[in-house]
């Protein structure tokens, strides 16, 4: 490990040293890039020379256990040696997951996709409260969100909505949030006070590079037609929505949200990418079933990885069979306590 952290330390002064130069700052994207890879290098970095400076005061610990006669100092000693130690088991466990990241796409960007489920229009209403709370937390992280492409329903909730979030680490930690999502609560369109179960999906897809994914032109069919809005309401007078077509398999992303045509086009694209990547790498791990309708599902009840059970105030997640409480602040985007029990779970077992 010594050997590779100097190695470590010598690639974060490369990467400081190509942050300062100008090329560098007026390219948007390589800046980007370089900025993350230096945050990445520079948690090693520090984590190192924590777990070292734990590992000198247990040593310094340790010679006042073997020569001091005062009792009360030795026992004071051996307290503090004892809760160091923990703290650097831990540290050895957390740049041991950063040096060897069980997944490689683990550093990436996410394109994340909700849909209603079953139960109508209060599944709608609910694809739209999972929206905002993974926008919350987004925020919380410091990370940046974008809608791609947005389906709303008649009274304000969302078909369906696809979304960008940029940032550190953002695949390691969403990636848990892939399933079907269960809410039991009374709507506010029930009038007899009856508890409503409805359901959303949740896909998450590690964000594509063109020079991951390149797709030639022979192999799309791009349609332009005019965006249209809840009831079918034409939202623009110009044909700028855009509909891209993979041929070799038929799967197919639709984008309208923006009114150039240029903007949809591109915004297709990176989905349509994102998407094509997910299937191949499954082909490579050789997995039984398809990513997408793994992660997707059909929104049936039954297939549910989480439920919000309102009335009992309770956030369940049944893949790990652990509830949490304060459902509101769950859904205002207080979601480090979940997402942090799935990642230690995660090393464990593979969810």
């Amino acid at each position: 490990m010594n050997i590779e952290l100097k190695n470590i330390k010598k690639e974060y002064q490369e990467v400081t040293t190509e942050l300062s130069r100008s090329e560098a700052v007026f390219d948007a994207s390589k800046f980007q890039k370089l900025s993350k890879k230096q945050s990445k290098l520079k948690e090693i970095i520090e984590k190192d020379e924590e777990l070292k400076k734990i590992e000198k005061d247990i040593q310094s610990n340790q010679e006042i256990i073997d020569k001091e006669k005062d009792s009360e100092l030795v026992n004071l000693a051996k307290e503090e040696s004892g809760e160091l130690k923990i703290k650097m088991d831990e540290l050895k466990q957390e740049l041991e997951i950063l040096l060897h990241p069980a997944d490689p796409n683990d550093e990436k960007d996410v394109i994340m996709e909700i849909r209603a489920g079953a139960g109508g229009d209060e599944a709608g209403i609910f694809a739209a409260d999972l929206f905002r709370m993974y926008s919350r937390y987004a925020e919380n992280q410091n990370w940046k969100t974008g809608i791609l492409s947005s389906s709303r329903s008649d009274i304000g909730g969302f078909k369906e909505i696809i979304f960008e979030i940029a940032g550190e680490s953002v695949y390691s930690k969403m990636k848990f949030e892939s399933g079907v999502h269960r809410v039991q609560r009374i709507p506010e369109t029930e009038k007899s006070g009856r508890i409503h179960t409805s359901t959303a999906t949740v896909a998450v897809l590690p964000q594509a590079e063109e020079t991951e994914m390149e797709i030639k032109n022979e192999d799309i069919r791009i349609d332009i037609f005019r965006s249209s809005g809840p009831g079918g309401q034409s939202v623009n007078t110009t044909d700028s929505a855009v509909r891209i077509t993979y041929l070799p398999t038929g799967l197919t992303v639709s984008c309208q949200d923006e009114k150039s045509q240029l903007k949809n086009k591109a915004k297709a694209m990176q989905i349509l990418r994102s998407r094509l990547l997910a299937l191949e790498e499954e082909k490579k791990q050789k997995k039984a079933r398809d990513q997408r309708r793994t992660q997707i599902g059909t929104g049936d009840r039954s297939e549910k990885i989480r439920t919000y059970n309102f009335p009992q105030d309770r956030v369940t997640d049944h893949r790990v069979k652990k509830s949490w409480h304060s459902i509101e602040s769950v859904l205002d985007g207080e979601l480090d306590r979940i997402v942090e029990f799935l990642m230690a779970e995660s090393r464990k077992v593979n969810l």
